[in-house]
């Protein structure tokens, strides 16, 4: 193992915990041969298979088992030999790793960029993920601060409101309700179908929030893990949905989706910046996190603003 290094000790984590290649090549931005290759290696050194193949699933041997511990700890050493040194270099020129869900995707590119012209030469690493991968990213310390909407509970982290997040009950431009003047009822909206994400997600949790006892009576139609594909499928009139408004400020611009009024609506809960309680953030992650605080709300209304 001598010759093993830190990079194939990374992808093959990454493969280990995805178990699959090609979902381990999006996540570290490679193509798939080239983490083959990177396992491959691996296992030549290590002189033994890491994984092996039944069917299209791909599961860990008892030796990639015991490799995998000891390359997280590896892995991880390395990193806190980099916070450290973060530590000495302030906030420009440090590196910045930071997860959001997918809702906030549609704005905080623009909030990175706004820091980063803020604080010259500073390396940004942004990724976008579903609620149960944020969640697994803080617990596996792969992130320094996370946005998101429901701050996970029973984690030891800390939690703080930046910024309103509103949510609305959308229709398709030419549906029957998306031009009445009157506030539509809940019971009403039990006659009308809906297209929902996953049970699970941020957004699923909030609109649980929002109907309360009346969420078993709706007409779920479908799930769909995409807000783009959400999206899509109520511009084609397959039913109602409940989204956050900041995904949808492009098709209200061009009125392909329709806001409607609805008793309750829209309902408000908060975007919080998040991190492990016990993590020393470097300055860089403290200056963003108080960029987010003191300048986030008011750059996310310029940006996605949500009057209608």
């Amino acid at each position: 193992m001598k010759h093993a290094t830190l990079r194939q000790l990374k992808v093959f984590e990454a493969v280990a915990r995805l178990l699959s290649y090609s979902r381990a090549a999006e996540e570290l931005c490679l193509t798939q041969p080239a983490v083959s290759t990177q396992v491959r290696k691996l296992e030549e050194h290590a002189g033994n298979a890491l994984f092996e193949q039944f069917g299209k699933k791909i599961y860990l041997t008892a030796a990639g088992t015991e490799l995998l511990q000891i390359s997280r700890t590896i892995i991880q050493q390395f990193e806190n030999a980099e916070h450290a040194m973060t530590q000495y270099r302030g906030v420009s020129g440090g590196r910045l790793n930071v997860g959001v869900i997918s809702a906030g995707d549609y704005f905080f590119p623009r909030l990175l960029v706004e820091f980063a012209g803020r604080h010259r030469g500073v390396a940004l690493n942004f990724t976008v993920h579903n609620r149960e991968g944020l969640l697994t990213h803080i617990a596996d310390n792969l992130t320094d601060l996370a946005v998101m909407v429901r701050p996970p509970v029973g984690m030891d982290t800390e939690s703080v409101p930046f910024a309103p997040h509103p949510y609305v009950i959308v229709a398709a431009a030419g549906h029957p309700l998306a031009n009445r003047r009157t506030a539509l009822t809940i019971d009403a909206l039990k006659r009308e179908r809906f297209v929902a994400r996953e049970k699970g997600s941020d957004t699923w949790n909030s609109m649980a929030d929002a109907f309360g006892p009346h969420m078993a009576e709706l007409p779920i139609a479908m799930e769909i893990r995409s807000t783009e594909t959400i999206k899509q499928a109520v511009i084609a009139g397959m039913g109602l949905a409940f989204l956050s408004v900041h995904t949808i400020s492009q098709e209200l611009a061009a009125g392909s989706l329709k806001v409607l009024k609805v008793q309750g609506f829209p309902m408000v809960r908060n975007w919080f910046v998040v991190h492990r309680k016990n993590k020393r953030l470097a300055p860089v992650a403290q200056a963003f996190k108080d960029f987010l605080l003191t300048d986030g709300a008011t750059l996310i209304d310029r940006f996605v603003p949500y009057r209608f």
